[in-house]
């Protein structure tokens, strides 16, 4: 699941408007800011004194109190403890967590969060579990209209927080079916490109995850439609995530999403299997 589309709610919220995304000081960072300096304030502390203590810069202790910057868990923890904050700072940390994305994929971060099992395909890029840190700064990059460095910044380490599955235990049991036009494309360039299909080697070792190509020969591709998502949720709960040209619909209607489930079934079997992309994935190494 990638993050450059909107999230609408099919038979929740109806309609498809693009909502506007908040402006990066507001809403629950500023929140949690304010209620940061109110604390610190509190303490007698200086922003250098608390900076040492918590281990951050003066100008990143700044840019939390003026919600312009995700806290980290880690700091939040830390701060509350310093703070003698009696927990406030710690309840608010599940919010700030939401708040690193963009406002149109939050929910569907949560539910990827809470997940027991995950299929994705992939036609346009490769899906942001699997990215590296290279890979991302250049798909993001790519957005137009532009994003600011701050933006990229934040959006690169929310990605990588989410990458955080993959060593969750016990872990989830994850299926992905890239296109091969996706680990053909150089996005960033061959270098980049290259770090990432090691990456992909790495990752599809792992006994929770399989990772397949489908092949640009296939003359039969139940896929032609486009990428999407199938989230299980403990207690077998079924959510699709769907997303194309800006748009994303979250899709929660049970027979809906069984038939999108079972289109999932069809594309694995038309794909190359699990080791033999693995040997297609490091063939193509060679030749990078």
């Amino acid at each position: 699941m990638s993050e450059p589309t909107e999230l609408v709610h099919e038979g929740a919220v109806g309609g498809d408007e693009r909502q506007p995304e908040p402006e990066p000081g507001s809403g629950v960072l500023r929140v949690f800011g304010r209620q940061l300096k109110r604390f610190r304030v509190r303490a007698g502390l200086e922003r250098p004194e608390f900076g040492s203590l918590t281990g951050y810069s003066v100008s990143t202790i700044a840019a939390y109190e003026q919600g312009r910057r995700v806290p980290p868990p880690k700091f939040i923890d830390r701060a509350d403890e310093v703070l003698d904050a009696g927990g406030v700072l710690q309840e608010m940390k599940e919010e700030v967590a939401r708040a690193q994305y963009p406002a149109f994929f939050r929910d569907a971060a949560m539910l990827e969060g809470e997940a027991v099992e995950l299929w994705v395909y992939a036609t346009q890029a490769v899906p942001g579990l699997l990215q590296t840190e290279e890979y991302m700064r250049a798909v993001f990059g790519m957005w137009r209209p532009m994003l600011d460095e701050e933006t990229v910044e934040q959006r690169v380490l929310a990605r990588r927080a989410r990458q955080d599955i993959l060593d969750r235990r016990p872990p989830p049991l994850i299926s992905f079916v890239i296109d091969e036009a996706v680990v053909r494309r150089p996005l960033g360039g061959w270098p980049v490109m290259r770090g990432q299909l090691e990456q992909l080697m790495l990752v599809g070792a792992l006994r929770h995850v399989e990772i397949q190509i489908m092949p640009l020969d296939r003359e039969d591709n139940a896929g032609v439609d486009g990428p999407f998502t199938v989230l299980y949720r403990s207690g077998g709960d079924q959510v699709a995530y769907l997303e194309a040209q800006g748009r994303s619909t979250m899709v929660s209607d049970r027979r809906e999403v069984q038939g999108i489930a079972s289109r999932y079934g069809i594309i694995r079997a038309q794909a190359l299997s699990p080791r033999e992309s693995l040997d297609f994935i490091e063939k193509l190494l060679r030749e990078v």
